[in-house]
């Protein structure tokens, strides 16, 4: 052991050392466990990580002020200059003040998916720039990477290994067994499980959960392990300080089960939790694993997993609620949602690059509401993307559609407009990090263009901009567009200010009727309350039972955090206009 990891590891407690341990043992083998223990030892102060080895953690260092944009490496465009130094510059000049973190969906070259297919986890795209151009958008905001642990391209360094026979890649890649009984692997797709390919030694069955493209990696193998540790550092070097474990819960496999949330996948994710720690402990975890809301927060752990997990169940109730006109099942949904651990959080979004999954929507929404759902996305241009179900059959996985579209009134534009609006304040107001995809802050509608040249479902959602149209566009001020940007921009700043919206700060959901939503945000410290309500309805609706609202306000009057004005009830109820947000704020 080198004298600079002997003084590393002085400064790591004993109890981390023994959990660190104990993983891999689990994993691996108590037997190889010292040896690979001390292999991590070797990497810590590569890339420069860990050298510090302070003993600050992510914890209390998350506030209101921080959100996350989702957006992709080329989502805005101009010709002869690098795309991440396009998207850089724009959200600069725009966006400061607004969002804290730029999630930049896999900027690696690779073969499909739109980036999740990584050929070469350590390169940019030489489509979308370099890692100079990363570095300097580090430096404007903090940075989300993905990292694709389930799989790889079929056109990547590893495959071509396992083809030829070579070490490492020869062991990373999963074979799997045609004759063996798979029929209860759970997947996301119809396409098959097992694909052939023609390597050295004859041909061989790999395990593809996603795509032909997309080879699935075998995680019983170490040193893939320590390829992806050596990756994570690396990432860290370059600015990342949130790490998204894509498609994460397929990780692990064994025959005989559903290969979906195995106890091996939840181990490997506590020990990347256990490393990150030792050297960089402000790194936040999130796990990416569209499923039914128990399944999904199971990565919380005891709050010794995922630092965050999406909020999966949120987009697909509040898009039901506010086209059906109730709000009853996110109501119930969210009065009933227990608060994450102590130190871990939700990530709240209403749309993102994939489409609004309907999975989530398993035990909370009877599924002839799904189905009746799917088919109203499809009438305003949508497509319905389905699974395989383990008795043959097909069922709804996935809507594809901006989520513009999808609350979007072609009758009565307007009304649209106000209904979207209306889905975004809410999903700001809840307890948790918020995260934006950029054509929501565009108010992008269903790219169809792209959809018939690319023939997949999800090229509806993912349109990319030319720098000098999305510029004209928002500077005509009287364009959907442009207004809804005006309107969230100005709202994340609003928002930052308010401390109620801190990510720690308690909610209690209000019962206020099946037309209304409301909940209460409080500060920390209490010195700061906001009651946000929310109209379900096309047409005016009072709030029925003024009861809290005159207790919290005696006047009969409080201003509105989000318009800026003051509403003033007197002796009436408050009525909200069609749709209409209101952040009502309480000194």
């Amino acid at each position: 052991m080198s004298y600079f990891t002997q003084t590393a590891v002085k400064h790591i407690s004993s109890t981390r050392l023994k959990l660190l341990r104990r993983r891999l043992g689990k994993l691996y083998g108590m037997d190889r466990a010292d040896r690979l223990l001390d292999r991590m030892y070797q990497m810590i102060g590569r890339y420069g990580v860990g050298v510090g080895l302070s003993s600050h953690s992510n914890a209390g260092t998350l506030s209101q002020q921080d959100v996350v944009l989702i957006s992709y490496a080329d989502m805005v465009q101009a010709k002869g200059r690098s795309s991440l130094d396009v998207l850089r510059e724009f959200c600069s000049q725009h966006l400061k003040g607004a969002v804290s973190t730029v999630h930049l969906l896999p900027f690696y070259p690779w073969t499909s998916d739109d980036g999740f297919s990584v050929v070469d986890y350590r390169q940019v795209h030489s489509d979308y720039g370099n890692w100079k151009d990363i570095e300097n958008f580090s430096k404007d905001f903090q940075l989300m990477f993905d990292l694709v642990l389930n799989h790889c391209s079929s056109k990547s360094p590893w495959f071509k290994e396992f083809v030829t026979g070579v070490e490492p890649g020869m062991n990373y890649i999963l074979e799997g067994d045609p004759q063996a009984d798979l029929s209860h692997v759970v997947r996301p797709r119809s396409t098959p499980l097992l694909t052939p390919y023609q390597t050295r030694e004859g041909e061989k069955m790999v395990w593809t959960t996603f795509s032909a493209d997309q080879v699935d990696l075998d995680w019983s193998c170490p040193d893939l392990l320590f390829e992806f540790l050596d990756i994570i550092l690396f990432y860290l070097s370059i600015g990342c300080r949130i790490l998204r474990l894509d498609a994460v819960a397929f990780l692990w496999k064994k025959l005989g089960t559903n290969c979906l949330h195995l106890p091996e996948t939840h181990e490997v994710i506590k020990l990347i939790r256990n490393f990150v720690e030792v050297v960089a402990p402000e790194t936040i975890l999130l796990t990416e694993t569209n499923v039914p809301h128990e399944e999904n927060v199971s990565y919380f752990g005891k709050g010794d997993e995922a630092h965050a997990v999406y909020q999966f169940s949120l987009p697909p109730l509040l898009l039901h609620g506010l086209l059906r006109g109730t709000s009853k099942h996110l109501r119930d949904w969210a009065a009933h949602l227990a608060p994450p651990p102590k130190g871990c959080y939700f990530l709240n979004f209403t749309a993102s690059h994939d489409g609004v999954g309907v999975r989530p929507l398993e035990g909370i929404l009877p599924k002839d509401e799904v189905l009746s759902l799917a088919r109203e996305i499809e009438g305003k241009g949508g497509q319905v993307s389905m699974r395989s179900m383990p008795d043959g059959s097909e069922s709804p996985y996935e809507l594809n559609v901006t989520y513009y579209s999808a609350l979007s009134d072609p009758k009565q534009s307007e009304l649209g407009e106000a209904r979207f609006l209306c889905s975004q304040a809410l999903a700001l107001s809840l307890q948790g990090i918020p995260a934006v995809y950029f054509h929501s802050l565009c108010a992008t509608p269903n790219d169809h263009e792209g959809f018939s040249e690319t023939g997949r479902a999800r090229t509806l959602n993912r349109k990319k901009w030319q720098l000098g149209d999305l510029e004209g566009m928002l500077g005509k001020k009287n364009t959907t567009g442009s207004r809804v940007f005006d309107w969230y921009v100005t709202t994340l700043r609003k928002r930052a200010s308010a401390p109620a919206f801190h990510p720690d700060a308690p909610q209690e959901i209000l019962e206020l009727g099946d037309s209304l939503f409301g909940l209460i945000r409080t500060s920390q410290d209490s010195n700061q309350s906001i009651i946000c309500l929310f109209n379900f309805l096309p047409e005016a609706y009072p709030v029925q039972d003024m009861s809290l609202l005159n207790e919290w306000f005696p006047s009969r009057k409080a201003k509105d955090l989000i318009s800026g004005g003051e509403i003033n009830w007197g002796a009436d109820n408050l009525v909200l206009r069609p749709y209409q947000p209101l952040w009502l704020l309480s000194h």
